[in-house]
């Protein structure tokens, strides 16, 4: 079982890389709107800085994320560490909905009845241009991960990204487009507010930003829980690690597999096979126990079990 024929490729320093930039744009920006929030009063610019602050707690996370699913496998956890990745990126999601999207709808909220102040509009415009750049840095850099990742399988960026097995790489892509349209909702409700003269707008925009806020953390909460639950396999990747472990020289035929994530790009896999030869039973045991040990020096594969499959069993194909 080579790497190049493995589901799916390792990234683990793609991903950390990705987290990196925008855990950076992400907490210049939040320092840049509060102090617009402040100097300005728009509710508007007060979500944003929300978003921002959520943001970036939530890389934080995803870099303990990191860190504590890369831990090797041990006694006490044979098939690694990996699935504190879903625990840490779920309680990411859970800030971005908490500490965002309730922030944002609560003062939008309270702003409708405020009367209109004086404001600077300017300075909301000058932070939300900054912003645009560098939240559309930190999506480029994670759009590029996801497009590549998504040509070797084959798929449509948008289903690989909400498919993946890496949750900080989802986290980050979702977080940062959903950047992206925040800083468009709050500059058409504050340019509404400026051409109007009415506050609601800026307000409305608030709500619109927690909104946008609260989908996207319920998508990725309910996503790391699917993982944590046990997600199964896409028929795209099911066919790849069948067609991976046919390519051992020892395995005649696979009748069996049972697939599951115990982390982002981390497999356990249970498969019934017949070897090749026909070797008398303390024999086969001996080959079974070598083909596992080759089969888990895949960086893919965490942890294999193999069992000789029955005579009349059908045989899988990728």
């Amino acid at each position: 079982m080579t790497e190049t024929a493995g589901p799916e490729e390792p990234t683990g320093n793609e991903s950390l890389v990705t987290v990196v930039v925008a855990l950076l744009a992400n907490g210049l920006l939040a320092i840049a709107k509060s102090v617009a929030a402040v100097v300005t009063g728009s509710a508007s610019m007060v979500a944003e800085a929300a978003h921002s602050w959520s943001d970036t707690g939530n890389e934080v996370f995803l870099l303990v994320a990191e860190r504590r699913g890369a831990r090797p496998r041990d006694a006490e956890h044979p098939r690694g560490y990996g699935r504190s990745t879903y625990i840490w990126s779920l309680v990411a999601a859970f800030g971005l909905f908490s500490a965002g999207a309730v922030v944002s709808v609560w003062h939008g909220v309270t702003q409708l009845a405020a009367d209109e102040a004086e404001t600077s509009f300017l300075i909301n415009y000058v932070v939300l241009g900054i912003a645009l750049v560098l939240e559309g840095t930190s999506f480029l850099q994670a759009a590029r991960q996801v497009r590549g990742a998504a040509e070797r399988f084959g798929m449509r960026p948008l289903r690989y990204v909400t498919r993946t097995s890496n949750p900080t790489l989802r986290a980050v892509f979702f977080e940062d487009f959903s950047a992206l349209l925040g800083i468009l909702l709050a500059g058409c409700a504050i340019a509404l507010h400026q051409l109007t003269g009415d506050p609601v707008f800026d307000a409305l925009g608030s709500i619109a930003v927690g909104v946008l806020l609260a989908f996207v953390a319920v998508f990725l909460m309910s996503r790391n829980m699917d993982y944590l639950l046990g997600e199964g396999l896409t028929p795209e990747v099911r066919s790849r690690v069948i067609a991976a472990v046919l390519e051992h020289p020892e395995i005649d035929k696979l009748t069996y597999l049972h697939v599951e994530y115990v982390g982002p790009q981390r497999m356990f896999v249970v498969a019934a096979v017949d070897l090749v030869g026909d070797d008398p039973e303390s024999h086969l045991a001996v080959r079974l126990q070598r083909v596992e040990s080759d089969i888990e020096q895949n960086p893919l594969i965490e942890d294999a079990v193999l069992t000789l499959a029955l005579p009349d069993a059908e045989p899988l194909t990728p």
